[in-house]
């Protein structure tokens, strides 16, 4: 894995519901008792967050606001930045202060930091896989409830790209709605016809012919191609000549990238980023 541009930190305010909440969520209505209760008052210790398996690291903004939501009197000193690529051993983090405040913090900074980089690992596999093309990878919307924004941001840090975060940024006609609206073509005049001019409009397709339609009528800036094979996801690269962004997308796992990138197509989509992802091993030692 090489080096990735680094997208800029979310703003903490952003962060703060989601960490809050699974603070909240960990500390119940009592706090944490087993600290409390065998850690002396006024304990302090210097703690360090390391790396214990090779990957991309991500979420280490949301591990040190965990931190500071519990003790804003934590000193928090970074060794590494979401996006670096990281290897056994490497310190990420220190964090130090009062011992039972580090220690009430621990799981969910390391809830947060684990399960995203496990998904920026998996993105940068997934965009190794398309070097020497100009396909880029993105996600989809099958990610954790309530915690889209930073999974989304996971897939940045892995040098993916983000697709739409919700239902009220962008027309992405599927095929129920096709059928719902009764076709290709009705479905795409009632776009041209209702949809805001500052918003753009994919259309899935599954066929070649329902491809051909869509060229015909118009009103699309994406075509999702949809569990195509190779083969005609390559004809339908030939098909459009650049008419449209073309988005493969179904059945997208890592052993399949390379191939379909070299067809040409100019985005392709696997929920598999954000919803297989295997957490990445970190640990906070003292």
């Amino acid at each position: 894995m090489s080096p990735r541009a680094k997208s800029a930190p979310l703003p903490d305010l952003i962060l703060e519901p989601l960490v809050r909440a699974a603070l909240m969520e960990d500390l119940g209505t009592y706090g944490d008792i087993t600290t409390r209760t065998v850690i002396p008052a006024g304990t302090t210790y210097s703690a360090r967050l390391n790396a214990r398996e090779p990957g991309v690291v991500s979420g280490l903004q949301i591990a040190a606001l965990a931190f500071r939501l519990v003790d804003p009197a934590l000193k928090i000193t970074a060794h590494k930045a979401d996006g670096d690529v990281i290897a056994p051993g490497d310190l990420l983090m220190e964090i130090s202060g009062d011992a039972a405040s580090i220690l009430s913090g621990e799981r969910v900074a390391l809830n947060f930091a684990g399960r995203m980089s496990g998904i920026a690992t998996l993105t940068a596999a997934f965009v190794a896989e398309t070097r020497g093309t100009n396909t880029r990878v993105t996600c989809t919307r099958k990610t954790t409830p309530g915690l889209r924004i930073v999974e989304k941001q996971a897939v940045l840090h892995g040098g993916g790209f983000n697709h739409r975060f919700g239902l009220s940024d962008a027309i992405l006609i599927k095929d129920n709605h096709i059928a719902a609206a009764g076709g290709i073509r009705p479905v795409l005049q009632s776009v041209k016809a209702r949809a805001s001019h500052m918003i753009r409009c994919e259309i899935e397709v599954d066929r070649l012919d329902q491809l051909a339609e869509v060229l015909d009528e118009g009103g699309a800036d994406v075509v999702l191609l949809d569990n195509m094979d190779t083969s005609m996801l390559a004809k339908a690269v030939d098909m459009t000549a650049r008419q449209v962004v073309l988005e493969a997308s179904g059945n997208m796992k890592l052993d399949r990238i390379a191939e379909v990138a070299a067809t040409g197509v100019d985005y392709i989509s696997s929920g598999a980023l954000t919803h297989s992802a295997q957490v990445l091993d970190l640990g906070l030692d003292f």
